[in-house]
């Protein structure tokens, strides 16, 4: 019996000691990530994830980073890395989640970052693709203000392009941002981005 008690302590020592251990290096991660260091966090996240094989989190946030600051890149091959990799990472997050609505959404940002950069050759390809990914995401999780405000940020958009009104799409940004204020992360490091950009971007709706 005292063995087992033994045994049991360990165990439990060793949970929390790796807990720890993966608390401590996702938060310094974060910390990497405000201090303006990217391409350090990624790399941190990416670590993470090979230690921890059965949590999307960090390949989440890795491919996030890689996705965020491919935005604005005008060199191709350079782009071309950053969402290779993010890809990767994706697909990382999917295997240990699926059906996973936040994940929809990094992928749908992903599409996006192509179409961004150029319209007139990925917008045919992938507008279609990107419209998938929100509806799904909006049947799995019609509460995630992520989903809500980023399928919102990409109808307007596309009306901006097409000339059309934006004020439509105003309404959802409003609801994101309910949302976002009665948000409540399922675990600690779930993702929890999007409030600031969406009150940003209503400001200037519609105008």
């Amino acid at each position: 019996m005292k063995k087992l008690i033994i045994i049991a302590t360990l165990l439990v020592s060793g949970f929390i000691n790796a807990q720890t251990n993966y608390e401590k290096g996702m938060q310094k991660a974060f910390d990497l990530w405000g201090e303006n260091k990217p391409t350090e966090a990624a790399n941190l996240f990416e670590r993470i994830a090979n230690a921890e094989p059965d949590n999307w989190l960090p390949p989440y946030y890795a491919a996030q980073i890689n996705i965020i600051y491919s935005f604005g890149e005008k060199d191709e091959e350079v782009l071309s890395a950053k969402l290779k990799k993010a890809q990767d990472l994706i697909n990382d997050a999917t295997a240990i989640s699926k059906e996973n609505p936040e994940i929809l959404v990094l992928q749908a940002l992903l599409h996006t970052a192509w179409v961004a950069y150029d319209g007139a050759t990925y917008g045919m390809t992938l507008s279609g693709k990107v419209v998938e990914l929100y509806t799904k995401a909006n049947m799995l999780a019609p509460e995630n203000p992520r989903v809500v405000y980023c399928k919102a940020e990409w109808d307007i958009g596309g009306a901006k392009y097409f000339g059309q009104d934006t004020k439509p799409f105003c309404k959802e940004l409003e609801r994101a941002i309910e949302l976002f204020a009665n948000f409540k992360p399922e675990t600690p490091f779930y993702p929890n981005w999007g409030a600031d950009r969406a009150k940003m971007l209503l400001e200037s709706c519609g105008k």
